[in-house]
């Protein structure tokens, strides 16, 4: 890694200072910049969490930047903190952003280069202001964040993301009622922190807080029920047609079991076919590690993936600010744009793109006697296609849900389960159905967006379906990889949400993640399939009512049919890629 030669400066720092918006709000910022000389590039981070933490339990922190000869530009978002204003999440951030960098521009000592950078709702915010091409921003590193507020953000299949919305909605909440001065509120709150998870379990959602007080310091929580599908409400916080605005060269940061890994993947994606500069560097590069929503650490929920996978964040992010910003040469002048963690194999690998080009589809049929239920059932995976098959049936009972173990949520494990975590306790229930390949002779890789179609039939007019991509070690581990979940009514993206007529056979085509991983020689590949993941999403009533609902919830058990026949082939897609 190249490196720029100068010894680490000195820094001054002030807080407090005010940056006036357009319509006289004040929003406040701590600035930290080399003593002497210049003049110097600058950095910007916006966020709601405290500016004086500027999310330092990820990153270095801003007076670490600084010494490297940077001004940084430490902000609290609009009506957070220190910053004068309403908060309402998003809505106002991508102007403030923009006359932040003006201000920032017109600093004595600044030259006039700017660079964003932060992560989850502070990578958010840089793409929303980048879409509006402020002068002077040169680059933009958005880290761990999503691109669709709807579809990524707060819904998954059509299934509200209750673990991560409820949790994140109430620590927001907290800081809206510490400003607002209500004490009771405040303490009221710290209480429902701690009750975490048992509180995920109240119903109808709009109640799961004490919702007369809570709507006035968190109102978006509310909004965000009031709208379960694709409406002009999303769009007017963020608009993924606007990305094709977005003029300037990105560094994406993601995790695999990150709850915004899908979004990541998707601003790469989009945002790579822009071109290259005047310089011929690519625009757009991608990192990802196997870390979920924070720490970026070598120890990941159940599974210590050793010392690659220490956190180089920070040293690959002021490279990338050394490039734009400093115009030195460095590595990314000479390495492929992607760089990927390969687990199992636990290594980073460059690779030219993203999805691999190279990486091959292989269908793994979905087989049994009849009686998949429970990793002691008679479910098994194979290449083969079925024939005549007896179908596999189990009871949903919302009631009793199929408790997550890890998977890609936010932000806090002890209130929302996260990472990877062993399933076996889940895959001993009987409405868990398992599915588990042979022991393989032989390493193999899947990297890339896995999928599933099944067959299924239900005696409910709506229902979910989930599926787990899962690791089974020699041991018996059984570690999860990624998953996926489809409320029925949204089962066809192509017309508005509808309901199933009960008993009918339905097609699914459900969305089970991206991730990279090396299935040992002796390991066992395994499929799970329920209609819950609870509280990572939350619980279909199997009535047709939505999560905005309100008065009791009608909570409803369905007797789910699972078909893998010739005629009904259930299927998971890997993307497989040689060695």
């Amino acid at each position: 890694m190249a490196s720029e030669p100068n010894p680490h400066y000195e820094i001054t720092i002030e807080t407090d200072l005010p940056v006036l918006q357009p319509d006289g709000t004040r929003l406040y910022v701590d600035l930290y910049r080399p003593s002497g000389g210049g003049p110097y590039p600058a950095l910007l981070i916006n966020q709601p969490y405290g500016k004086f933490t500027a999310q330092s339990h990820c990153y270095a922190p801003p007076a670490w930047y600084a010494r490297q000869g940077y001004i940084v530009v430490a902000q609290d978002t609009r009506g957070r903190f220190s910053s004068e204003g309403d908060f309402y999440p998003f809505r106002t951030d991508a102007q403030d952003i923009g006359a932040t960098i003006q201000w920032i521009r017109a600093l004595p000592d600044c030259n006039g280069k700017v660079a964003t950078y932060g992560f989850s709702y502070g990578g958010m915010n840089q793409l929303l202001a980048a879409m509006r091409q402020p002068e002077g921003l040169v680059t933009a590193a958005p880290a761990f964040t999503s691109h669709d507020l709807y579809e990524d953000w707060h819904y998954v299949g059509g299934s509200f993301a209750l673990g991560f919305a409820a949790t994140w909605a109430l620590s927001l909440a907290q800081e809206g009622a510490r400003k607002q001065g209500n004490l009771d509120l405040m303490l009221c709150l710290e209480d429902a922190g701690m009750e975490f998870p048992q509180r995920f379990w109240r119903a109808p959602l709009g109640e799961l807080f004490p919702s007369g007080e809570f709507r006035k310091v968190a109102p978006y929580y509310y909004d965000w029920l009031e709208h379960p599908t694709r409406d002009a409400y999303w769009d007017a916080l963020c608009a993924p047609k606007q990305y094709r605005n977005i003029q300037v060269p990105m560094l994406h940061i993601g995790g695999w079991y990150d709850t915004f890994i899908e979004g990541t993947l998707k601003n790469f994606i989009e945002l790579k076919s822009m071109g290259v500069d005047a310089r011929a560097r690519p625009m757009q590069r991608l990192i990802v590690g196997p870390w979920y929503h924070m720490p970026w650490a070598m120890q990941v929920g159940a599974v210590d993936f050793g010392p690659e996978a220490a956190n180089l964040i920070n040293e690959y992010q002021l490279e990338w600010f050394n490039c734009w910003l400093k115009d030195l040469p460095c590595m990314w002048d000479e390495r492929p744009p992607v760089c990927i963690f390969v687990m199992g194999e636990n290594r980073w690998r460059d690779e030219a793109d993203w999805p691999l080009s190279r990486a091959k589809e292989m269908r793994l049929y979905l087989h049994s006697k009849g009686r998949a239920n429970s990793n002691s059932g008679n479910g098994w995976l194979s290449q083969d296609s079925p024939s005549d098959e007896l179908p596999d049936l189990f009871v949903y009972d919302p009631t009793n849900p199929v408790p997550s173990f890890g998977g890609r949520s936010c932000c806090f494990a002890s209130q929302s389960p996260m990472g990877p975590e062993d399933q076996r306790p889940a895959e001993m229930r009987n409405d868990v159905l398992v599915y588990t390949s042979d022991f393989l002779k032989h390493d193999l890789e899947v990297t890339g967006h896995v999928k599933a179609v099944l067959w299924a039939s239900s005696s409910a007019r709506d229902t979910d379906f989930t599926v787990k991509l899962v690791d089974v070690f020699p041991d018996g581990r059984s570690i999860n990889l990624c998953d996926g979940i489809l409320r029925a009514r949204f089962r066809d993206p192509n017309r508005p949400p509808t309901l199933i007529e009960p008993n009918d056979v339905v097609r699914y085509e459900i969305q089970v993640g991206a991730t990279s991983n090396l299935f040992r020689k002796g390991h066992r590949i395994r499929v799970d399939i329920s209609s819950s993941n609870f509280p990572l999403y939350d619980r279909n009533p199997n009535t047709g009512q939505w999560p905005k609902d309100a008065g009791p919830v009608d909570f409803t058990p369905a007797l789910q049919t699972v078909f893998h026949d010739s005629e009904h082939p259930s299927f998971v897609s890997l993307p497989v890629v040689e060695r």
